[in-house]
């Protein structure tokens, strides 16, 4: 697990980063572009962030992968290459298996990469890229991304004193462990009206909702910010490019039909991989450097 480097570029080149690639995620079908983009959200999450992603892409990723590919077939009889027959007689049929097997690894890799999403674009930074356009909307955005962890944090807390005087919410009677649940969601609906309160009280006192009133920002737009927007920028030209050529296309329905891998194909494929690899290579980039700086100390 090391440092993530990528952080620390200017909001907007991350945010500009998260949209493309699960944008991209969401609309690119062909299975090779699905394995690149899951392969690479993974890494990233393991580089930043150790045996926690592990963790979660296993309990959490591989079982909504595995009941999407199961659920589809059983709702969806569409497809040409019929397999066999349910009892009810409706076909199971492979183009459904495959549907629903692609529809879960873009379930995945979407949560994977909200995951680092929600670790990289932080309150501030989500305040300082739409505070002027949306305010009341980035405002609250932002309180919403704070109290969750704040709240299941504040909650853990409250379990554990519970348990300190005898409390324990995992032991004994299902009526003495709903008595127990009872009286720690009262404790966090009361923290959560006080929490309210105090919010407000410091928004009203640091001058909320009056006529010039400024914010404060510590971010400003370098040199290396604008190579990095300039790569996203063509990365995204290259994909919507190879979107309308189709060159990755794959279509399951009523048979499968996809375009043959070939170097026009790998050429996208290729841009594709290094958009979603970009912080994983910059990462390790940067921890070379500063190996190399440290060993020459």
């Amino acid at each position: 697990m090391m440092i993530d480097r990528f952080q620390k570029y200017h909001p907007l080149v991350n945010f500009l980063y998260f949209t493309l690639v699960i944008g991209f995620s969401m609309v690119l079908t062909h299975p090779l572009a699905q394995g690149i983009a899951l392969v690479c959200a993974i890494v990233y999450a393991v580089q930043t962030e150790g045996k926690k992603a592990v963790l979660f892409t296993l309990r959490w990723c591989l079982p909504i992968m595995l009941l999407t590919a199961f659920m589809n077939p059983a709702f969806s009889h569409e497809g040409m290459t019929i397999l066999l027959y349910f009892p009810t007689g409706n076909p199971l049929t492979l183009e459904s298996i495959l549907y629903g097997l692609s529809s879960g690894v873009m379930i995945a890799t979407v949560m994977l990469w909200f995951t680092n999403f929600s670790r990289v674009i932080t309150s501030d930074k989500f305040i300082y890229l739409f505070g002027r356009l949306i305010p009341a909307m980035s405002l609250v955005l932002s309180m919403t991304l704070r109290f969750i962890p704040k709240f299941k944090a504040q909650m853990n807390a409250v379990i554990d004193a519970q348990k300190s005087i005898g409390r324990d919410i995992s032991e004994g009677s299902l009526w003495h462990r709903t008595k127990i649940a009872i009286t720690v969601l009262s404790i966090m609906v009361t923290w959560s009206l006080e929490n309210a309160i105090e919010t407000a009280d410091s928004m009203k006192s640091r001058g909320y909702g009056l006529k010039g009133r400024t914010a404060f920002s510590i971010y400003r737009f370098d040199d290396r910010d604008k190579m990095a927007m300039l790569y996203l920028g063509f990365c995204d030209f290259c994909l919507l490019t190879g979107n309308m050529i189709d060159a990755f296309g794959f279509l399951y329905f009523p048979r499968l039909r996809y375009v043959g891998i070939n170097t026009v194909t790998m050429a996208f494929e290729f841009v594709y991989f290094g958009l979603c690899i970009m912080p994983v290579v910059l990462n390790a980039l940067e921890e070379r450097k500063w190996k190399a700086i440290h060993s020459k100390m």
